[in-house]
C-alpha cells in the first residue's frame, strides 16, 4: 500500500471520529438548553436582569441621567430623585411609573434615577448630593420645586397621581379633575398624518 493511500485512510478515520464527537457535543448542548432555566426577565423576583429602566420600562433615556442634582438645583429647575436597585422587584414594577412621569414632565423637570449602589457612604452629605435625601429603602421618590425645596419625600411605590398633583402645584396647572385628559395617540394616528 502506498503512503498516499495510507494517509487517505487515516484522515478518513479521523474525520469519522470528529463527526461522531461533533454530533455528541450537539446532542449535549441541546439537552442543556432544553433542561436549563428560561432566560425571561421577571418583574416579580429580586434577581438582576439588567437596568430596570431599559428592561422593564423600555426607557433607556433615563439612565444615565442628563444632569446631576447639583446642576439641576443650580439652574432653579424642578427635579425628581428616584432611588432604586436593579435587583428589587418593587423597583422593577415601579420603573414604569418613573418613565410615565418623564413622559409628562421630562421637558420641565429633571428626572434623576439614582441606584443606591452608587451612593458612597460618608459621614455627612451636602444637600446637593442624593445621599443627603436617601432614607434607606427603595423605591424612594424625592420631588423638588424650582427653589430646591423638597415638596415630596416618600418611600414605596408612590402613585403617579400623587407626583402629578405636586408638579401641578409647582407649575400652577389646573387640578387633574379640571384638566383635559391626555391620551397617547396610536401609531396609526401618527402615520395617517404623515401620509396626508
Amino acid at each position: 500500500m502506498s503512503s498516499i493511500n495510507w494517509l487517505f485512510l487515516q484522515t478518513k478515520k479521523i474525520s469519522n471520529w470528529q463527526r461522531l464527537l461533533s454530533k455528541f457535543l450537539l446532542l449535549l448542548l441541546c439537552l442543556l438548553v432544553i433542561g436549563g432555566q428560561p432566560a425571561f426577565a421577571g418583574m416579580k423576583d429580586d434577581r438582576f436582569e439588567g437596568n430596570i429602566f431599559v428592561v422593564f420600562a423600555g426607557n433607556g433615556s433615563l439612565v444615565p441621567p442628563r444632569q446631576t442634582l447639583a446642576q439641576t438645583l443650580a439652574q432653579n429647575k424642578p427635579a425628581m430623585l428616584a432611588f432604586y436597585l436593579d435587583d428589587s422587584k418593587d423597583c422593577k414594577q415601579y420603573a414604569v411609573y418613573i418613565s410615565q412621569t418623564q413622559a409628562f414632565y421630562g421637558k420641565e423637570v429633571e428626572i434623576i434615577p439614582v441606584s443606591v449602589d452608587t451612593i458612597f457612604p460618608q459621614e455627612k452629605y451636602d444637600p446637593t448630593q442624593p445621599g443627603y435625601y436617601y432614607d434607606g429603602g427603595v423605591p424612594q421618590i424625592v420631588l423638588f420645586d424650582k427653589s430646591g425645596e423638597v415638596i415630596l419625600n416618600k418611600k414605596g411605590q408612590v402613585p403617579f397621581e400623587e407626583i402629578d398633583d405636586k408638579f401641578r402645584e409647582v407649575f400652577d396647572l389646573a387640578p387633574r379633575d379640571e384638566s383635559l385628559e391626555f391620551k397617547q395617540r396610536s401609531f396609526n394616528e401618527y402615520s395617517s398624518e404623515i401620509s396626508q
